[in-house]
């Protein structure tokens, strides 16, 4: 597949965020850019082997998360962890885990493009300071929000995309797989082609 662009609206890059992680985090859980942060318990603002190969991006935390602020936590979460150790046979501790956005929605809240200008910056910050080799989407949404092109998330889903000198892979997320099983195969197929990519 073609190489895809950034999808870089005026907000996305923010030259005054620090260049430290742990300062970059401790930013982002203090953040009150949009109306996200009245509703939240907590800021999953990510977690993980700062020097990880490979980088996952959620859309944003579930409820549960939100709650436990452990981003492997319930069903969803649960076979996200079987998917890093079970088929890519990496341990947790080699990963680097993040959401695009940072606080939950409030229930049956529909994402704004606003809050989600206010949350890139801080993605894209992790991206540059983490500087993994592989990118994995998970979602739809979490695809949209990297890449501006002409594929759509199905055309895109599973293929090996050149990104600002990484791999990019979408792949269905783990709680559509739970919704609809028939789709396991295919996510399985893809996460063998991920671990061919790391070696």
């Amino acid at each position: 597949m073609d190489p895809v662009s950034v999808n870089e609206d005026e907000q996305c890059f923010d030259t005054s965020l620090p260049s430290d992680l742990n300062a970059l985090h401790s930013q982002m859980s203090q953040c009150h850019l949009c109306d996200l942060s009245k509703h939240r318990q907590r800021v999953l603002t990510g977690f993980g082997n700062i020097n990880a190969k490979i980088m996952f991006i959620d859309a944003f935390p579930s409820m549960v998360e939100d709650e436990s602020g452990d981003s492997f936590s319930g069903r969803s979460g649960s076979s996200l962890e079987k998917m890093i150790t079970k088929v890519l046979g990496l341990s947790l501790n080699d990963v680097y885990l993040t959401h695009v956005l940072k606080c939950r929605p409030s229930h049956q809240h529909t994402i704004l493009e606003s809050e989600l200008s206010s949350c890139k910056p801080y993605l894209f910050k992790q991206i540059e300071l983490i500087n993994p080799k592989i990118i994995v989407t998970l979602g739809e949404l979490a695809y949209n929000s990297l890449v501006k092109g002409e594929n759509s998330f199905e055309q895109a889903r599973g293929q090996k995309i050149p990104y600002e000198g990484k791999i990019l892979v979408p792949l269905y997320h783990p709680s559509h797989l739970l919704r609809n099983p028939s789709l396991k195969k295919c996510t399985m197929d893809d996460l063998i082609n991920i671990k061919q990519y790391l070696n």
